[in-house]
């Protein structure tokens, strides 16, 4: 597996990363169709956000975007789950980085046991009203 900063032409791949992970959850509602993903990936995450992209076997894995001190996407592909992709690219692009926030949903259990294995403690606890899927969701916070 390979890591390197994403390219526009990436794209395509990184929207359907995400949804393919969003997709994966039983409780997650489905609040954008594809369009509006690939939209978002290329109007707003390409262009404002350090991305990384996870490479394996024939093409993109997985992906993490950051800005400022906020690790805003972090997808891996649900087939490629559980081989530390994840940790890879969480190490590679909050290396440095002595504050680090994000957002997860307290129905993601796995994602929770992630952050907490990699340092992260739960800071906020949110009641969903600040996201768009309505979910209740926990900020978490690392400092080194």
């Amino acid at each position: 597996m390979a890591l390197r900063p994403a390219t526009g032409s990436d794209a395509r791949d990184i929207a359907r990363i995400m949804r393919a992970a969003l997709g994966s959850f039983a409780w997650m509602p489905t609040v954008h169709t594809p369009d509006e993903d690939l939209a978002f990936i290329s109007g707003t995450v390409l262009p404002l956000q350090r991305v990384t992209v996870a490479e394996a076997g024939e093409g993109i894995v997985g992906f993490i975007a950051v800005h400022g001190e906020w690790v805003e996407q972090l997808y891996i592909d649900p087939a490629w789950t559980g081989r530390g992709i994840g940790s890879r690219l969480l190490e590679q692009a909050t290396a440095g980085m002595t504050e680090v926030k994000l957002h997860c949903f307290q129905a993601n259990s796995g994602a929770r046991r992630f952050y907490e294995r990699h340092g992260f403690t739960a800071a906020k606890f949110g009641d969903g009203s600040g996201n768009e899927e309505k979910l209740p969701d926990i900020e978490y916070l690392r400092r080194r």
